[in-house]
């Protein structure tokens, strides 16, 4: 891989990333997810109060962003970690030819697709392949295309919007691992987009396909979407479900900007575009910040 197509490349691995790294190879990553989970939704007001204020001080969380601005108001941690913001708080960008960020969150990588491959971190990559459960006729649409890998992290905005407008035709469940996704584990752990639990959603727009792909991690316990709730399969293989005029399915049709899922805790999205779609915005990098609605790319006529 080319990496003069990759904007910003990261940093080398530190033998402080390798030991959290070997730590997180030792852990139950699902058995830690599962009591997470029961953590989040505990409605006990001592104990939900107390974990939500701790988050607030411990992330620098600014409740003025949010639509509910009572920390007390909040049915649960997790509904607490899900909130709405107001909507003042992230304009869209409405010109017609902007790709939106889909998060608030830090670009991990952006750049091409070559050879099959997404750059990861230095000396770190993986396939298009692995990352879409093998589904060759989606892969062929996005060789040699565009991607973006945005990281949450805990004081962000978790709430997943549609960077274009598109109609889902379909969904992957991906059962996997759960490492962190942290800036420290995406330099030392092969292929950790690949190898992580995830769903891929695969839309059609205007403009061609495209795919905003939810990575787990560890202590996402699930990934929720608008049109299917929660996805949480049990089933250890990989799960699809078509939509629109390819099953019995409904239609699903999003507007730009329009909510489409959200992480029940943090982690990443990793965004697909094919080959002379779009262009990135000049001075998106890796470590830029972004927030949800602003311009990350313009399409390309």
């Amino acid at each position: 891989m080319n990496h003069a197509d990759i904007q910003g490349t990261g940093k080398d691995a530190s033998l402080l990333d390798k030991l959290f790294a070997l730590l997180l190879y030792l852990l139950p990553h699902h058995l830690l997810s599962q009591g997470m989970h029961w953590l989040t939704r505990i409605e006990w007001p001592p104990l939900k109060d107390r974990l939500i204020q701790g988050a607030i001080k411990l992330y620098k969380i600014d409740m003025q962003l949010a639509l509910e601005k009572n920390p007390e108001r909040y049915a649960s941690f997790n509904a607490f970690f899900t909130r709405a913001l107001d909507p003042s708080a992230r304009p869209i960008n409405e010109a017609d030819d902007a790709v939106l960020s889909p998060v608030d969150g830090t670009i991990s990588q952006v750049g091409r697709i070559q050879d099959g491959r997404l750059f990861q971190a230095k000396g770190q990559s993986y396939t298009l392949s692995e990352l879409l459960g093998a589904d060759t006729n989606w892969c062929e649409k996005f060789n040699d295309g565009h991607f973006a890998t945005i990281y949450l992290s805990p004081r962000d905005y978790h709430r997943i919007h549609m960077p274009l407008a598109g109609k889902l035709h379909k969904m992957l469940h991906i059962p996997g691992r759960l490492f962190s996704v942290s800036p420290s584990t995406t330099r030392v752990v092969p292929r950790l987009f690949s190898r992580n639990e995830r769903l891929v959603n695969l839309f059609s727009t205007d403009n061609g396909p495209m795919a905003v792909i939810m990575v787990g991690a560890i202590f996402v316990a699930s990934m929720d979407t608008v049109w299917a709730g929660t996805v949480a399969p049990a089933s250890r293989r990989i799960n699809q479900w078509q939509y629109g005029e390819e099953s019995t399915r409904d239609s699903v049709n999003l507007e730009k900007g329009q909510e489409m899922g959200r992480f029940n805790m943090g982690s990443t999205v990793v965004l697909l575009f094919e080959k002379n779609q779009i262009e990135w915005v000049s001075g998106l990098k890796a470590d830029s910040q972004v927030e949800m609605g602003q311009e990350i790319a313009t399409l390309l006529d």
